[in-house]
This record gives C-alpha cells, sequence and structure tokens, in this order.
C-alpha cells in the first residue's frame, strides 16, 4: 500500500524526494500518514478536496480486496516560528542570545538554534 501511494504521490508533487509516507498497522486497520513539502500540499488535496479523495478511494478499493479498512492522513510538518534573537548558526558552540534558562545545560527554548546556554563562558569571555 505504501508503495502503490508513493507512486501516485511523487507523481503529483513538485518535489519528490520530500514525499514521506508512514503506515501504521493495526489488526484490521492500516493508517497511512502523507507528509509532502508545505508548497505541494495543495496539489494533493486538489480543488474541493477532489484529488485527496481520488486517492482515498482507489485505496479503499485495494484495501477492501484485502479485507482491511484503510485511511489516508496529510500531515503538516511543523515549522519553526521561534524568532532568533541571537543569530547564531553553529549550533556546536554555545547560544549568545539574551535569554535565560535555569539550567546551563537545556536548549534556550526561545530561538531557532535550540542551542545550549553557557552563561558561565559568556562571563569568561568578558574578562
Amino acid at each position: 500500500m505504501k508503495e502503490f501511494v508513493e507512486y501516485i504521490v511523487k507523481n503529483l508533487v513538485d518535489y519528490p524526494d520530500k514525499v514521506k509516507i508512514n503506515e501504521i498497522g493495526g489488526t484490521h486497520t492500516l493508517i497511512i500518514e502523507l507528509s509532502v513539502e508545505k508548497s505541494d500540499i495543495g496539489k494533493i488535496i486538489g480543488k474541493k478536496g477532489k484529488t485527496i479523495n481520488s486517492i482515498r478511494t482507489l485505496l479503499m478499493s485495494v484495501a477492501s480486496r484485502n479485507g482491511i479498512r484503510v485511511n489516508l492522513e496529510i500531515i503538516e510538518e511543523p515549522t519553526d516560528s521561534r524568532p532568533c534573537s541571537c543569530d547564531h548558526v553553529d549550533t556546536a558552540q554555545p547560544c549568545k542570545c539574551e535569554s535565560t534558562k535555569s539550567d546551563a545545560s537545556e536548549p534556550c527554548g526561545t530561538c531557532c538554534c535550540d542551542s545550549v546556554h553557557d552563561d558561565v563562558m559568556d562571563d569568561e569571555d568578558d574578562n
């Protein structure tokens, strides 16, 4: 089933290398999670949902032959919209943003680099 969906979807999108499909199988039900590039979601859904409904109809037809039920879900990848206040790119170095975290071994959680604060190192550099 995964290969079937993959073949259809990759021929519809502009970024076939970004197509990700995950199958979650149960005893009588199969859930297929589909993830595509954000700009390709409209191509998969189609006008008034006709494209995705057609894919689902094809899947249900194949699944009924095998005696199972199938559910196709489009998964939207979360985007990280946190502003980076430190212009930090190298995650191997301590984060230089102004956020404070009580434990310096955890990412600050406010900038996009997810780096670890090292306030002790920053204080030593100031001397």
